[in-house]
C-alpha cells in the first residue's frame, strides 16, 4: 500500500478527507444517527440497539472521537457520548461548501 501524500493538499482538503473516511462506514453512520436522535447515550445502549459487539462499538466511537465529531463524559463506569456541536457545524459547512461548488451545466463537454 502506498503512502498518502497529504502534504500535497491543503488543511481543508485533508480534514474533509478525514471526515469522509470516518463517515465511510455504515456502523459509524448508524451510531451518528442514534446520537442525533437520542442527543446522548451510553456505550452499552449502542451495543443493545445496533447489535454490534462492545469492542466494535468502542473502536468506532474512538475513531469519531479522535476527529472531534463526538465527545464523551465519564459517569461512573460508563461513558455518555454526544455530538460535538461545534465540530458538527464545521463538518456540515465543509461538506456544504464542497457540494455547493457544483453548478449544473458546468461540464457540457463530458
Amino acid at each position: 500500500m502506498g503512502v498518502t501524500k497529504t502534504t500535497l493538499f491543503n488543511d481543508t482538503q485533508n480534514e474533509l478527507a478525514a471526515f469522509a473516511k470516518v463517515l465511510g462506514h455504515p456502523a459509524r453512520i448508524a451510531i451518528l444517527q442514534y446520537l442525533l436522535k437520542a442527543n446522548t447515550c451510553c456505550n452499552y445502549n449502542l451495543v443493545d440497539d445496533l447489535g454490534l459487539a462492545q469492542a466494535t462499538i468502542s473502536q468506532h466511537l474512538k475513531e469519531m472521537k479522535q476527529l472531534g465529531i463526538i465527545q464523551g463524559t465519564v459517569e461512573g463506569v460508563s461513558v455518555n457520548y454526544c455530538i460535538n456541536p461545534e465540530k458538527w457545524l464545521e463538518l456540515k459547512a465543509r461538506f456544504s461548501e464542497l457540494f455547493d461548488g457544483y453548478r449544473p451545466g458546468d461540464c457540457l463537454s463530458c
